[in-house]
C-alpha cells in the first residue's frame, strides 16, 4: 500500500482569473468596482500606531468586529459568527452542521464551492435541478407530507435520510433571487436540520432572510464584506442566527484555529460597518449601473435572467457565449464562462463602473456586428 492511499484526494474549487495586466478590465469574479469606505483608509493609517499589538493573539472572539455587526444587523453578539471570508464560514458550517450518512441539498447551478466542501467532509448529497428558467422550486425541498416531494428529488426513502440544505440567495452564477416566501416555506417544512442561506449578493437588491432567524432556531444566514464593501482583499465573513447554532460553529472553530480573525481585520472590518452611508451609496450606485448595462444588453438581443446581484447571467441566441468570451478577451475585457452542462452558452458579468460597462457594450455591439 502507498502512502497515496490514504491521502484524502479532492477536486478543489477553480476560482476567477486574476490577470496580471491593470490595463484589463477585470469582470470575472464580482469584486466591488469602487475602494472601501474612506474609514477604512484611516483604520489602515491607525495600524501603524497599534502595531505593538501585532505581537499578542487578537481577540479570539473577535468581540468588537461582532458588536459592530449587531448593532448594524440588530442581533445579540451571541448571535453572530465572523470568519475569514464567507468561504471560511461556510466550510466551518458544512463541518459543523452535515454529517456523512446523510443527504445535503443543494442546486445543480449554483456556488461551485458547495460540492468541494461536501467532498472534502465526505457528506453525500444531491444536486437538484433548477427549473428551466434558473430559479429555484421550492417544492424540491419540501416533504412530501407537508406537499412537496423532497423525498424524490433527494433519492431518499424518508426525511430521516435528509442531513441538510443550503442555496445562496440570490442565487450564483444566475443571479435570481428565491422571494422570501418561498424560504420560508423551506425553512418551516424541516424543522429537523439546519438550512443555510448564502447571501453574499443581497445587498444589491434583494430581501434578506435574516428576519426569519427570530422565528426559526434551524437557519443560519450568512454574509460577507467581498462584494458590496468592497473588501474581498481583507477576507471578512459573518454568520447570523439561533445562538445555539453559533455556539455550535464556535465549538468547531475553537477545535480547528482559535485566531482565525487577525487585528487588522478586526479594525479594519469595524470601520467599513461603522460606515452605513458610504455603503448604501455604494450599492446603489452598483444597483444603477446594473439596471442600465441590463437595458443594453436586451437592445442587444442578449436574454438573462432578472439579477439582483452584482453582476448579469447573459447569454446570445444568435452567438455562443465561448465565442463572445474569446472576443471580449482579445479587447481586454475579462468576464466568467463555464463550460458546464446547462449553462455553457452564458456569460457571467460583473458589474463595474459606468465606464467599464459602456466599454463592454461597446465591445459586443461591435463583435455582434461582426458576427451576425
Amino acid at each position: 500500500m502507498s502512502y497515496e492511499d490514504l491521502v484524502r484526494k479532492v477536486e478543489p474549487y477553480t476560482a476567477g482569473e486574476q490577470p496580471k495586466d491593470a490595463s484589463v478590465i477585470k469582470l470575472n469574479t464580482n469584486e466591488c468596482p469602487y475602494p472601501p469606505s474612506p474609514a477604512v483608509t484611516v483604520a489602515i493609517r491607525e495600524l501603524e500606531d497599534k502595531s505593538e499589538r501585532l505581537r499578542l493573539y487578537p481577540d479570539m472572539d473577535a468581540s468588537m468586529l461582532v458588536g459592530a455587526l449587531a448593532d448594524r444587523y440588530h442581533v445579540d453578539p451571541d448571535e453572530i459568527f465572523v470568519g475569514v471570508g464567507s468561504d471560511d464560514v461556510l466550510s466551518m458550517s458544512f463541518l459543523t452542521f452535515f454529517t456523512a450518512g446523510k443527504k445535503l441539498l443543494f442546486p445543480d447551478i449554483t456556488y461551485s464551492f458547495y460540492d468541494v466542501w461536501a467532498d472534502l467532509y465526505r457528506i453525500d448529497y444531491t444536486a437538484v435541478p433548477l427549473k428551466d428558467d434558473f430559479t429555484i422550486d421550492p417544492l424540491d425541498y419540501i416533504p412530501a407530507a407537508e406537499g412537496g416531494r423532497l423525498e424524490q428529488t433527494a433519492g431518499i426513502g424518508d426525511i430521516s435520510g435528509l442531513g441538510g440544505i443550503v442555496f445562496p440567495n440570490p442565487n450564483a452564477p444566475t443571479g435570481a433571487e428565491l422571494p422570501l416566501s418561498s424560504i420560508e416555506s423551506i425553512v418551516r417544512a424541516n424543522p429537523g436540520v439546519v438550512v443555510i442561506v448564502d447571501e453574499a449578493y443581497v445587498d444589491f437588491g434583494a430581501q434578506s432572510a435574516l428576519q426569519l432567524t427570530k422565528k426559526y432556531k434551524n437557519l443560519l444566514i450568512v454574509q460577507t464584506f467581498s462584494k458590496s464593501r468592497a473588501m474581498a482583499g481583507l477576507r471578512v465573513g459573518f454568520a447570523m442566527g439561533n445562538r445555539k447554532l453559533i455556539r455550535y460553529l464556535k465549538d468547531v472553530k475553537f477545535s480547528f484555529n482559535s485566531y482565525t480573525m487577525n487585528l487588522p481585520s478586526l479594525l479594519i472590518g469595524t470601520a467599513a460597518v461603522r460606515d452605513e452611508a458610504y455603503f448604501r451609496k455604494t450599492t446603489q450606485r452598483i444597483i444603477e449601473t446594473r439596471e442600465r448595462f441590463k437595458k443594453d444588453l436586451t437592445q442587444l438581443g442578449f436574454v438573462y435572467p432578472d439579477s439582483k446581484t452584482n453582476f448579469v447571467f447573459a447569454r446570445h441566441p444568435d452567438v455562443h457565449a465561448k465565442v463572445l468570451f474569446a472576443k471580449l478577451r482579445e479587447r481586454k475585457i475579462i468576464v466568467r464562462y463555464f463550460d458546464k452542462p446547462r449553462i455553457n452558452e452564458y456569460l457571467r458579468i460583473t458589474i463595474g463602473t459606468d465606464g467599464q460597462m459602456k466599454a463592454v457594450t461597446e465591445a459586443l455591439r461591435d463583435i455582434l456586428a461582426g458576427a451576425v
